[in-house]
């Protein structure tokens, strides 16, 4: 219904695991939560049909949604969980074989640059770390030489993992294959802003930590409260040194881990009427 839905490869996923083609994924009937959200699951000027299912991974964003006025929440977990259920082996080495920090910077959007002290990001990055830094860029920061050049230059690896897609076009559906089997790798998922690669990190065993510059983006909509509200209210999130413990069972909450459904009533629900 939403090129939305395609982002990152979930609508993808989702019907492979339902057992639809991967490749050319049917239309889901409603419009997917597509990340990790202070808000109702999408962002404050998404534009709704009336009557749509939104289909959010757990049942905080749907919470925050009703509060608003806004009806047809459906939690189902985050497309992500549906992906290490399908992939329960993808990438992964020994305990004793991850090592060194997967770091996220915040990033924009086709719409919007990021704008922050990179330099003074390397600095505390060099600080905490104990062992070698791979560092993800989203495209839209890996094709500005002036951003990439710098962490190059810090002597980080420097990777990034694909489009996310727009308009049905560009989406790189193996994103999160590719995210995944670096995260399993690593033995911390770092971030200068609490976001979902945090999220995922913690589902699948790293250590996990937010801290640094969280840097600004161009035309950022205040009406989410921005990084400030982020921090008050998941602080046991945020920090260079977290409980981790604590940080597992609040990933699995946001994620919608007991929201997770068995193929057919997934696909009865998110694809009813598709074909093979």
């Amino acid at each position: 219904m939403h090129h939305h839905n395609h982002y990152y490869g979930h609508a993808h996923i989702l019907a492979r695991y339902c057992g639809l083609s991967p490749v050319a994924p049917p239309r889901i009937r409603g419009y997917l939560q597509h990340g990790w959200n202070v808000g109702d699951g999408y962002n404050p000027t998404h534009e709704f049909f009336d009557g749509a299912w939104r289909f959010v991974w757990s049942e905080a964003p749907a919470r925050r949604g009703y509060a608003l006025g806004r009806r047809n929440y459906t939690p189902v977990g985050a497309p992500w969980l549906y992906l290490l259920q399908q992939e329960p082996k993808l990438g992964a080495v020994p305990e004793d074989k991850r090592e060194g920090t997967l770091f996220f910077l915040f990033h924009g959007w086709e719409g919007g640059k990021i704008q922050g002290d990179h330099q003074r990001l390397i600095d505390e990055i060099r600080e905490t770390e104990p062992g070698p830094v791979t560092f993800s860029l989203y495209y839209t920061e890996y094709d500005r030489p002036e951003v990439r050049g710098a962490y190059l230059d810090a002597g980080f690896d420097v990777i990034c993992f694909g489009r996310r897609g727009f308009s049905y076009l560009g989406t790189d559906d193996q994103f999160l294959y590719k995210q995944l089997k670096a995260m399993r790798r690593h033995k911390r998922v770092a971030g200068n802003r609490l976001a979902s690669a945090m999220l995922y990190g913690a589902s699948v065993g790293c250590d996990i930590a937010v801290y640094g510059d969280p840097m600004l983006m161009d035309g950022e909509d205040p009406r989410f409260g921005g990084d400030a509200r982020v921090r008050r209210l998941w602080p046991e999130l945020v920090g260079k040194d977290v409980d981790q413990s604590t940080a597992r069972q609040i990933v699995g909450q946001e994620l919608g881990q007991d929201h997770v459904l068995p193929p057919k009533e997934l696909r009865r629900m998110l694809f009813d009427g598709s074909k093979k």
